[in-house]
């Protein structure tokens, strides 16, 4: 499998990196800056160089890829501007590219709270408002797309326990370690396409917590 992610420095992102090289998975990781290069490559991954901020044209990017994966943010600190012009207009921009390879699967990284950006407060929602523009756009796409809400992000060592709910609202922490193993489920479980999820540490093992939505 081919997967083309967004993103490609992320945390998450370089996660996910790691579990598709390890089982011989192609990662192509999408970064702005070349000197992250040898990070993707130290994991196994293939550093594609671009900037969607200033237009650079994804299609040629995702051309043979089997997936495409959304998990780009402007990140703590960044105005409202940026936060719509990173994490919706960027997601939309990879919707385009997928559908002009004829590429189906489309996963993207969302966030908890998106499903009602009002109430997420003044400080929190420009980021709640683009992620959920971001997340209509793919439900509107007509791809296999399958949007994950994480809770409160940690670096905590990953459990393989969580709870994935259908359900909106609920609020708890999950280790990016967690998220990147259930990103890779998502790729794995076609029972997932179509779907919006909320994920949180649980109790159920991923692979069966993903076999169940």
């Amino acid at each position: 499998m081919v997967v083309f992610i967004v993103g490609g420095h992320g945390q998450i992102a370089l996660r996910l990196e790691r579990l598709l090289a390890d089982r011989g998975d192609t990662a192509r990781g999408l970064i702005r800056k070349p000197e992250q290069a040898g990070d993707l490559e130290e994991l196994g991954a293939d550093p594609v160089v671009a900037d969607v901020e200033q237009g650079d044209d994804l299609t040629p990017l995702v051309a043979g890829a089997d997936a495409v994966v959304f998990a780009a943010g402007a990140g703590p600190g960044s105005g409202a501007e940026r936060k719509r012009t990173v994490d919706f207009g960027a997601a939309v921009k990879l919707i385009e590219a997928a559908k002009a390879n004829g590429v189906r699967r489309y996963l993207i990284v969302s966030s908890i709270g998106a499903h009602d950006p009002e109430a997420g407060g003044e400080q929190m929602r420009p980021y709640l408002e683009a992620k959920a523009a971001a997340d209509a756009a793919v439900r509107e796409s007509g791809l296999d797309f399958t949007i994950v809400r994480p809770g409160r992000l940690t670096d905590d060592p990953g459990t393989g326990l969580i709870e994935a709910s259908a359900s909106m609202g609920g609020s708890g922490p999950i280790p990016r370690d967690d998220v990147a193993a259930v990103l890779l489920a998502c790729l794995d479980h076609a029972n997932t396409v179509g779907k919006t999820f909320e994920l949180f540490t649980g109790d159920t093992p991923i692979d069966e917590a993903i076999a169940a939505l």
